[in-house]
């Protein structure tokens, strides 16, 4: 088991169809002390669904926490009895995802709107596993839109046992807002989440929503315990090596040396059968902003698919960051 107080300091949000095994692998490389987190997995699907496909990862992702979906605390504490025996670090429950799937389902954001059944389920997964168990939240949802409100939630939700919640600073519309509007819309309220880390020293705040720069998260941790990125790691993953490096003092390494050091974990994964297209989405962004980046993305989004596709693909891309510019 890894510190756990001591790696949240900066990780990676759980983003669905984006933060797979295969991402995470990746991103550990490049930021080896940050916490990374699944795709969330709702806890129906856990426990009755193909549980290697599905909890299964690399030894190599530690600290690497499991995010559950769900709002029935017999399924939930279930879910963390499972999960426990592949070896997670964490389990988090999503109560911030305001897709109308999710809606639909009973669980996500909408659980804002009730926190003593949060509170149950909370209890619920603590009494069946021996992992921290930890809450993603929004600042509110809908009509519930003030800092009494959100603090009246933390404090029910900690009540259960819960000690660090992952705050995404901003509130959801469960009505009228797409899932990415309410990624942008909603306005972020870093304050609150400072606030309330003033107000409850003793809990543990992460702080997700809008950080992409490294000034940033710097301010942030002069607030509270720890900051998550999103989509920025994805888009641009060497903008989550250089966090790693300036958040922990590391030397930064060159993309190139980052991306060799896949090279054993992809050759392994072929050797298994696995595309290399599932394998090399994450690796896309790599050289964004960068001479050669755009025909680095398009090498690998256009041979990578094809049959037989292997490493040889890999280098075919870093040959074409060192033309020195996006030539055909």
């Amino acid at each position: 088991m890894t510190d756990y107080p001591n790696s949240i300091r900066l990780s990676v949000a759980p983003m669905m169809d984006w933060t797979d095994s295969h991402c995470r692998v990746f991103h550990r490389i490049l930021a080896p002390q940050a916490r990374l987190y699944t795709e969330m997995v709702h806890a129906r699907a856990v426990i009755q669904g193909d549980r290697p496909r599905l909890l299964g990862f690399d030894a190599s992702e530690h600290p690497v926490a499991l995010q559950l979906g769900g709002s029935d605390p017999a399924h939930l504490a279930e879910a963390c009895r499972i999960a426990e025996g592949f070896g997670y670090d964490e389990i988090n429950l999503n109560v911030g995802c305001p897709s109308d799937r999710v809606q639909a389902g009973r669980f996500g954001a909408c659980l804002m709107k009730e926190p003593a059944l949060v509170a149950e389920c909370v209890a619920a997964m603590r009494g069946a596993t021996r992992l921290p168990v930890t809450v993603k939240c929004r600042l509110g949802v809908d009509e519930h839109e003030d800092y009494g409100y959100f603090r009246a939630f933390i404090d029910a939700v900690a009540a259960a046992g819960c000690r660090e919640f992952i705050v995404h600073a901003r509130k959801a519309w469960l009505n009228g807002l797409s899932p990415k509007e309410n990624r942008e819309i909603p306005p972020l309220r870093y304050d609150w989440a400072y606030r309330l880390k003033a107000e409850r020293p003793d809990l543990r705040i992460v702080l997700n929503g809008g950080l992409t720069e490294t000034a940033q998260c710097d301010e942030a941790l002069r607030h509270v315990d720890g900051v998550m990125i999103g989509r920025a790691a994805y888009h641009e993953p060497y903008r989550l090596h250089q966090m790693q490096c300036a958040l922990f003092g590391t030397p930064e390494a060159d993309r190139e040396s980052l991306l060799r050091r896949m090279e054993p974990y992809v050759r392994a994964q072929l050797q298994r059968g696995v595309a290399l297209k599932h394998i090399s989405k994450c690796l896309l962004g790599l050289y964004h902003g960068q001479p050669g980046g755009r025909l680095f993305r398009q090498v690998l989004s256009q041979e990578a698919p094809l049959p037989g596709a292997d490493w040889s693909v890999i280098e075919k891309a870093l040959a074409a960051t060192r033309i020195g510019g996006d030539r055909m």
